[in-house]
């Protein structure tokens, strides 16, 4: 994992998501944790993007 995706993970999860998956289930997962709680959205990011 570069350090872009890391910063991008911790700043801008649903962004990393997207930059790695694309538009799909997992950048909506990324964006309804992200708006319900910031640190669920960070969690979620680095989960998908190993």
């Amino acid at each position: 994992m570069s350090l872009l995706t890391i910063i991008l993970n911790i700043l801008l999860p649903p962004l990393a998501v997207f930059l790695k998956h694309g538009v799909g289930t997992t950048l909506l997962i990324s964006i309804l944790l992200t708006l319900l709680a910031w640190l669920p959205g960070v969690i979620h990011a680095f989960i998908v993007n190993k």
